[in-house]
């Protein structure tokens, strides 16, 4: 196209008055998210402009800047605008050089518009439509509500239910709209005439329309409605609907196009029954008008053929349109609209009904409600599925089964310090822990720094002849490393921990401790134990199942860590109990509880543990992610998530938690809440505290400062909340190389706790 722009007519956000003081300018310039204002006088004249640049010299100019002066002080009176009818092409070129957002000012010098740069985008309500952005999903009720007001609110409802994210309706004026005033179909075609009866008979009112709105408005969701003529259009405008739909009938009825473009809404405009010339010619009309617009690939057949869909024609209407493009279905089923957001659909619109086999073409090609929620679970999963081109990273299920799967390089013999490995020294065996084999070469020829035991794996630091000396840490706090039976001495040979937290295998519950502590033994450090997280046969402990055998295991096997607990107690030197950390269950394969199924589950997690002989112990409930990685895979937590149903079990059973940072972090992201709010409401029932950061949903056991948390604000809340509570470093893989990543996270977080 030879200009890109749109006219914003919607122009409240930008206007200031010319006597509002630079700090209220500066709020509206943050709030309108366009780094601009404009500033107008009593009688609605523009008087000129201040950017956030403006304000930022004006602030320098002064020696003793005050943000109550006049706005008008600061701004820029020789602004950039164009009067009212100006061509867009023209408008185009008076953009650049910082100008981004350029009045238009009738006769007057009221602003009446302000000309954009369109960037592919346009925002309906509280949704931007555009590339990089979720599909705009359109629950189109249209006229399926027959007529009924209370049919109508039904549908709106569902959908709602469904989580589509704007309703959408169809408004005509049948005097206005048919050549008989709508009054007769007789002497008509057979198809007009079915059309007419059923439009009379079905269509609302303008006054019940605004009622069917109203209700949307108390459901909060968008709503948006096709005008099928402009005595609608303007009824609609009345109203302030946020955007506006142009059926495909209506794509070469120019003058409705103008009349509506010049409303400055985002309009959505459907292509069906429409020649590419029709198209091109209402594209330039749009542009013409400056209006913000997107188009919708259709095929207006009640029901549309698979073969006539043609979803590959989206790809030439953005090069057509020059604008998001979308898809408008007509089919049986939701598996083409799911494809068309795979294809690029930055919309989908899809028709919903209560009953398939009510009167009106409509109905045959439209959604149940809980198809309707089907479709919007799997265009989601699809989006998430999509992914992005970035450069090709690991996830953290992927990571874990590498480490499973993979293969590394290990020593055929013992090196020892100084040796200079040669190429009968390696060979390449599973599990994948340590360097992979493709580092072959470069570990060749490296002189070691450390011993390496046979069969033992080589580390990133060996290639760069990292020396380890003994490790000295103080924290405000008892700090400790997470270990196994099998490899605690190693990690006290290199530091002085003040405690040990055992994380258990299912296979380290059936050792005789005894065989790893020397007769009479009393080490000076207290101890922690950290329950199995799997057990052989895919089991998990599940405290909250409703399968009696699940449910009756996960009691002994509890039992079973509690009762070793208190056996490795004759090995330590504990002032106080032992702290015991256990994953209490609530998961499921396949989907998330709703808040109200959560409290009868963690009824049944207290019924459980009353069965459990807890003395000489201090039992905790581990905070929990929304999506662990067990398995191979992913599941779906339920429990120990939600800070407000997690203190309501510790209040209600007198109950402590071991406090995850990653698990809650992870929480926090999935709720969209600040993890703040999670510290502060669990803090005070925190026993024990595991420390490492997270990324998104499910990025958990990443390397401290390499993550989302904010550790000084967390250092801070928790020395308030929970100042005795002990923490352990619990990165995935910390315990490599001899506890490099432990040792790593905690050098970083010493500058905090």
């Amino acid at each position: 196209m030879e200009s890109v722009v749109i006219l914003d007519r919607r122009t409240d956000k930008y206007t200031v008055s010319a006597d509002a003081t630079v700090l209220e300018a500066l709020r509206a310039i943050s709030d309108n998210q366009a780094r601009v204002v404009f500033l107008v006088d009593t009688h609605g004249t523009m008087r000129g402009t201040l950017t956030d640049g403006d304000v930022r010299r004006w602030l320098v100019a002064r020696t003793a800047p005050d943000l109550s002066t006049p706005s008008i002080e600061a701004a820029n009176t020789g602004f950039v605008s164009v009067p009212e009818g100006t061509p867009v092409a023209q408008i185009a070129e008076r953009f650049g050089h910082g100008v981004d957002r350029i009045p238009v000012l009738d006769e007057r010098g009221h602003l009446v518009a302000v000309a954009a740069p369109d960037e592919r985008s346009l925002t309906i309500g509280r949704h931007t439509v555009g590339e990089g952005r979720p599909a705009l999903i359109i629950g189109e009720i249209g006229n399926n509500h027959q007529g009924d007001v209370e049919l109508a609110k039904t549908l709106v409802d569902h959908c709602v239910d469904a989580g589509v994210d704007v309703v959408k309706f169809q408004l005509r004026d049948m005097a206005s709209l048919y050549r008989s005033g709508g009054a007769s179909s007789e002497g008509e075609d057979l198809g007009p005439q079915y059309t007419m009866n059923l439009l009379a008979k079905y269509s609302l009112s303008v006054e019940d329309m605004y009622r069917v709105f109203d209700h949307c408005a108390r459901r909060d969701i968008d709503v948006i409605c096709t005008p099928w003529d402009i005595a609608s259009a303007d009824a609609l405008q009345r109203y302030g609907v946020p955007g506006y739909k142009i059926a495909s009938a209506d794509l070469t009825n120019h003058e409705l196009l103008a009349h509506v473009s010049d409303f400055g809404s985002p309009m959505i405009v459907s292509t069906g029954m429409s020649t590419e010339q029709e198209i091109t010619s209402a594209v330039e009309l749009l542009r013409a008008h400056g209006a913000p617009f997107a188009l919708l690939q259709t095929q207006s057949t009640y029901p549309a053929p698979l073969k006539d869909v043609n979803l590959r024609y989206m790809d030439r209407l953005a090069e057509l349109g020059d604008c998001p493009v979308g898809y408008s279905g007509h089919e049986r089923g939701w598996h083409v609209p799911v494809a068309a957001v795979a294809r690029g659909a930055a919309i989908i619109e899809k028709h919903v009904t209560v009953d398939k086999t009510l009167e009106g073409n409509d109905h045959k090609v439209s959604l149940l409600p809980e198809e309707l929620a089907s479709m919007v679970r799997q265009i989601r999963d699809v989006e998430e599925a999509l992914g992005s081109a970035a450069p090709r990273s690991l996830s953290t299920g992927e990571l874990m089964n590498r480490v499973n799967l993979a293969k590394s390089l290990v020593a055929t013999r013992d090196l020892p310090a100084g040796h200079v490995v040669q190429e009968q020294d390696l060979a390449v065996k599973s599990p994948g822990r340590g360097l992979q084999p493709d580092q072959k070469q470069r570990l060749l020829g490296v002189t070691l720094q450390r011993d390496v035991p046979a069969g033992d794996f080589f580390y990133p630091g060996d290639l760069a002849g990292e020396e380890h000396g003994q490790r000295q840490y103080s924290f405000h706090r008892p700090w400790g490393l997470p270990v196994r039976f099998h490899d605690f001495r190693s990690l006290l040979d290199v530091s002085e921990p003040d405690f040990l937290e055992f994380h258990q295998s299912y296979k380290d519950m059936d050792l005789e401790p005894s065989e790893f502590f020397e007769p009479g033994e009393r080490l000076p450090q207290f101890f922690t134990v950290h329950a199995p997280d799997l057990y052989a046969g895919d089991f998990l402990i599940d405290l909250a199942s409703r399968d009696e055998e699940i449910w009756e295991r996960s009691i002994r096997e509890v039992q079973r860590v509690v009762d070793m607990t208190r056996e490795l107690r004759q090995w330590f030197t504990c002032d106080e109990d032992p702290i015991v950390i256990v994953t209490m269950g609530g998961f499921l394969p396949d989907r998330h509880v709703r808040p109200e199924e959560r409290r009868p589950m963690y009824e049944r997690v207290q019924q459980g543990l009353e069965r459990i002989d807890e003395s000489g112990v201090r039992l905790t409930a581990q905070t929990l992610p929304p999506f662990p990685w067990l398995m191979g895979g992913q599941q779906y937590h339920n429990l120990f998530m939600e800070p407000e149903d997690t203190v309501w079990f510790c209040e209600t059973y007198g109950r402590r938690l071991t406090f995850d940072v990653s698990h809650s972090k992870l929480a926090a992201n999935f709720f969209r809440r600040p993890f703040s709010e999670y510290v502060d409401l669990m803090g005070p029932y925190t026993e024990h505290l595991h420390i490492v950061d997270s990324v998104g949903v499910d990025g958990e056991g990443v390397q401290v400062g390499e993550g989302e948390v904010d550790f000084r604000d967390l250092a801070e809340r928790m020395d308030r909340l929970a100042p005795k509570a002990p923490f352990i470093p619990e990165i995935w893989m910390g315990h490599v190389n001899n506890g490099q990543g432990f040792f790593t996270a905690l050098d970083r977080l010493q500058a905090w706790f």
